[in-house]
Order: C-alpha cells, then sequence, then structure tokens
C-alpha cells in the first residue's frame, strides 16, 4: 500500500481516503496543514488505484475486468483501512476522513470498527446506509428495495424513459468499455481528466445543485451528465462537452498543469479499472447484499459532512443527506458543512477551508 505521511508517527493518526479518479495525491494541500495541527496524517491509494498493488501481492499487475472483484468490495476496503492503521502501529485512528467513494469506505470503517476509529469526516458523498433488510413482514407487503447507489429502484429504465434517454453514470462505470474509453479518450487522456475535474469542480457554470424530488426519474433529468450520462455518450464524451479553454485551464491553480501531470501519469500506467471495480461491486445485488448484515445499525462515533455547495454529490442520491442525519450518523448541526463556491474537489479546491473544519471538528470531539 503507497502512503503519503506527514507529522510525528508518534501523534494521533489521520487517515485520508480519496475517491475516483483520483489518488492519495489529492490530498496534497491538506496533508502538511494537518499534521501542523497535531496529527500523524496518512494518506493511501486505494488497491488497485496508483502505486498501491491490486491484489495480496507486490506484483504491480495493471487490474482488468475480468479479475476476481472481492478485493475490490466495501467490506474489503475496510479492511484495508484497518490493516493500515494496524500496520503503522496504531489501535486507534484520532478519524478516518473519506471523499467521494472514499467517504463510504470511511463511513464503513467507523461504523464497524468504532473501537478503531474514533471520529469520522465524510465528504461530498452523502452516507445512506446500509442496504435495508425487511422488516416485520408478516404484518407488511412493502419491501425494502433500493440500494445505497442507485437513486431508486430500476433506476436505469426510468433514465432510459426520459427524452432524451439518459443513463446512470454508476452503471456506465461497471461497463466492460468505460475503462478502455476514459485511457484512450479521443481528446487525449490528459485532456479527459481535465475536462473530467473541471466539469464536477466550482469552475463550472453548469453546477447549481438543488435538492430533487425523492422517488420522481423526471428529476433526475436536472442532473448533469456526469451523473446521468445520454444513452449513447461514453464518459470522455462527457468531459469533453464540459471542457475548459485553453484560458481556464492555464488559470486553474486549484490543479496545475504540472499537477494534472501526476494524475495523467499514473493512470496511463494503472488504467481506471482499479477504481472502477469498486462500482462494479456497488450496483451488483449480490456484492451489496453483504452490507445488509448491518441493516439498522448507525454510525455511533463523532461524525461530521463537508461538501462544496456547488457540488452535485449533495442532491444526485434524492434524500440521502436527510437520511443520513436524520438516520445513519448523529451530526451537530455545526457539523454539517457547506463550503462557498467550492465544487466536488473541495480538499483541492478550498483547501485551507477544509483543514479549519476539519480541525474545528476535531478539536471539538476530541475535547468531549
Amino acid at each position: 500500500m503507497h502512503i503519503l505521511e506527514a507529522g510525528d508517527p508518534s501523534a494521533p493518526l489521520l487517515l485520508l481516503l480519496h475517491g475516483f479518479p483520483e489518488l492519495a495525491f489529492s490530498w496534497r494541500q491538506v496533508i502538511i496543514p494537518l499534521a501542523a495541527a497535531g496529527f500523524h496524517v496518512v494518506a493511501p491509494d486505494h488497491r488497485g488505484y496508483g502505486r498501491t498493488t491490486s491484489r495480496d501481492s507486490a506484483t504491480p499487475v495493471p487490474v482488468q475486468y475480468e479479475d476476481d472483484l472481492r478485493p475490490y468490495t466495501l467490506l474489503s476496503a475496510a479492511r484495508d483501512v484497518v490493516a493500515l492503521a494496524f500496520a503503522l502501529g496504531y489501535r486507534t485512528a484520532a478519524a478516518v476522513v473519506g471523499h467521494d467513494y472514499g467517504s463510504a469506505v470511511a463511513a464503513y470503517a467507523a461504523l464497524i470498527r468504532p473501537d478503531v476509529f474514533l471520529s469520522v469526516v465524510l465528504m461530498s458523498a452523502p452516507y445512506p446506509g446500509p442496504p435495508p433488510l425487511p422488516f416485520a413482514i408478516d404484518n407488511s407487503t412493502s419491501m425494502p428495495t433500493s440500494g445505497p447507489t442507485m437513486p431508486f429502484p430500476n433506476a436505469d429504465g426510468a433514465l432510459a424513459a426520459l427524452n432524451p434517454p439518459r443513463k446512470h453514470y454508476a452503471t456506465y462505470y461497471s461497463g466492460p468499455g468505460a475503462n478502455a474509453e476514459m485511457l484512450h479518450a479521443p481528446q487525449g487522456l490528459r485532456a479527459f481528466l481535465r475536462g473530467y475535474f473541471h466539469m464536477k469542480s466550482g469552475d463550472w457554470a453548469g453546477n447549481d445543485p438543488h435538492p430533487l424530488t425523492v422517488g420522481d426519474p423526471a428529476s433526475l433529468a436536472e442532473l448533469p451528465w456526469y451523473y446521468v450520462m445520454p444513452l449513447d455518450s461514453t464518459m470522455a464524451d462527457v468531459a469533453q462537452s464540459g471542457a475548459p479553454d485553453e484560458d481556464q485551464a492555464r488559470e486553474c491553480k486549484w490543479l496545475t498543469e504540472e499537477e494534472l501531470g501526476v494524475f495523467e501519469n499514473e493512470y496511463a500506467r494503472t488504467g481506471f479499472q482499479g477504481g472502477l471495480n469498486r462500482y462494479r461491486c456497488r450496483t451488483d445485488p449480490a456484492w451489496m447484499a453483504e452490507l445488509s448484515v448491518f441493516s439498522g445499525r448507525k454510525i455511533e462515533v463523532s461524525a461530521m459532512y463537508l461538501a462544496g455547495t456547488k457540488d452535485w454529490n449533495l442532491y444526485q442520491n434524492p434524500g440521502a443527506l436527510q437520511k443520513m442525519r436524520e438516520e445513519c450518523a448523529g451530526m451537530d448541526e455545526e457539523d454539517v458543512v457547506l463550503i462557498h463556491g467550492a465544487g466536488h474537489w473541495a480538499q483541492q479546491e478550498r483547501p485551507e477551508e477544509v483543514v479549519h473544519e476539519i480541525v474545528r471538528f476535531l478539536k471539538k470531539v476530541r475535547s468531549v
């Protein structure tokens, strides 16, 4: 497992978990400031990303679509995080912080091992709780069917019926063609990544998030294409449609050309399949079923939610944000924080504010 770290190794541990398509490098602007606040800060590349190998082996073999999916389930990812803490010599961590897909990993790590992770910070992706199991079925005909990835049952069919027809990005990511279509994007890998990062950031004028109607398929048409794609498009097409012009790209201070090159070089070497396999696990009922053993259980440790005001992930799963606050994790009102003007990549776009909020939260919960 490849990590970036800073701070005194005897200080309290703070783990930072990245999302897709990201790397440990995504935390570059916050690692040292968080270490200066008194923590041993460690950011790993997830299994199958960057310089962390995909299997329990030191052999850096690129991940293939045909590979066994067991190493990429959420439970496996949570196990990796526990194993990392132990390997570093810690029995407890002050907090686990997760962004995007890393938010789900952090949530399950805190849910399953509250003895290890004493608090949790969830960034961008609200945590809607474990898949439900039917309850009191002798007295009711209703059955819970929605999962944590799709916004409602048969979302794919409902999206395909829209005019124009659409498809869910998680379904696309779960297909066999996504890796090659992004890795070999017609505009080039670097331009694909630039467009993708730009389109989900606060810099893109199309990001004006607002709540969607729960259970209403038509409301999903309000989501941008990177969440509900045109039915016949690839993600490379979507990224190209929202790509910045040369001046915008050159003036981007939070992702310089040099920094973009780090992402380009790593993904050119590994491809995207390691990250895409997580989506395959989350859209496959067979893999999600193992999480239903935690049905009805909520996060017991202190929790914070942090996102940008221009991040559509707030609402792309209608009702998830409210459910997280009311049912899945106990959060004080002051610990649901929206950073003005930031998009999906808050720790890159607004690192000073992210550091401030995380440190504020940790000071509060560690003094209790």
